[in-house]
């Protein structure tokens, strides 16, 4: 009777292999952001600390939310670029139902999220049942916004937040065990992220999405209802606008530019995050935190003393790479 014995040393490079695998699968927006946050706390202790952490998320909070629904669009194959003109529409037309009055700010937010139901739906059905390219029809109704609001407020903005609305985006809980003092922006976007987790990645919603991102016509066969979907995920994007957009303005203040480039920001963490631009892949925590890569980038170019044109560059050579990578991704495969 003979006995084999296994070498430690393959033992050894079974565990390697294995941590290698499990490290190959982990998505590399995670330490891509682990970096270059580390780079800015390095250059800015004040980021190493609880409240300086906070203060960042707190800031990134309104980004990630839009960025959220700019994926769902962008899984479906389709862009929103009027996100930027409904956060915009949102600080003024908040200023002007407000009256300054404290007991209509859940008024004012109700009627948001009214608006934001309306342009959302017209989205929708402008691009499934007028085929409009969403690209056109999202650009269209950015200037319709915007001009609207601009419209509205005679070109200036009147008012001004009262403290109970501007809660959401500057406020914090207090005494909060462990953390004592929580963002209240930062539980936002938790509930939006939770939310959007299920209706994206655990319901039919979100196969759907994808399904239709990857190929129209097979989604069509495999029985999705490609109108309703599509009109859905663009009233999803409107309505995670609005809720970036009182965000913003509670953090930052009224004014006219104030949602300008917003949608080249969402676009640019959605890809960050591993969202294809052509449509069939996303995920919610993943670009979640390509918007915290985004910002902790702007943050680590604006320590290095760069100016604010390095920013628009940087969106910029995020979305040509990824466009050229998905190109070169579809060449490979034909």
């Amino acid at each position: 009777m003979s006995t084999t014995t296994v070498p430690k040393s393959s033992g050894i490079a079974t565990m390697i292999g294995g941590v290698w695998n499990m490290l190959k699968n982990i998505p590399p927006v995670y330490p891509v952001f682990l970096v270059i946050f580390i780079a800015v706390g390095f250059l800015n202790p004040t980021y190493s600390t609880m409240p300086g952490i906070f203060s960042f998320l707190r800031r990134v909070a309104p980004l990630a939310i839009l960025a959220i629904g700019e994926m769902m669009v962008l899984s479906s194959g389709g862009f929103d670029l009027s996100i930027g003109s409904i956060v915009t529409f949102v600080t003024i037309g908040s200023s002007m139902t407000l009256h300054n009055d404290p007991n209509r700010a859940l008024t004012s937010i109700m009627l948001m999220y009214g608006v934001g139901v309306v342009i959302g739906l017209t989205n929708g059905l402008v691009v499934s049942y007028l085929r409009v390219p969403s690209l056109i029809a999202t650009l269209g109704m950015s200037l319709l916004v915007k001009g609207a609001a601009l419209y509205w407020c005679g070109g200036a903005p009147k008012g001004y937040f009262t403290d109970n609305w501007r809660f959401f985006g500057r406020g914090y809980f207090e005494n909060v065990p462990v953390f004592g003092r929580f963002p209240a922006s930062l539980l936002v976007l938790i509930i939006v992220g939770v939310i959007t987790f299920y209706i994206f990645h655990r319901a039919n919603f979100g196969k759907h999405i994808l399904a239709i991102g990857d190929n129209v016509r097979s989604a069509q066969l495999s029985g999705v209802k490609v109108h309703r979907t599509r009109i859905l995920v663009f009233l999803v994007s409107a309505l995670c606008a609005v809720t970036g957009g009182i965000l913003v303005g509670g953090y930052g203040g009224i004014g006219i530019n104030v949602g300008e480039g917003f949608e080249m920001q969402a676009i640019a963490a959605a890809v960050i995050g591993g969202t294809l631009l052509l449509g069939g892949k996303g995920s919610v925590p993943e670009v979640v935190f390509g918007a915290f890569t985004l910002e902790a980038l702007f943050a680590l170019l604006n320590l290095l003393g760069l100016p604010k044109p390095y920013r628009d560059a940087v969106q910029g050579l995020i979305i040509i790479g990824a466009v050229a990578y998905v190109s070169l991704q579809t060449r490979r495969r034909r």
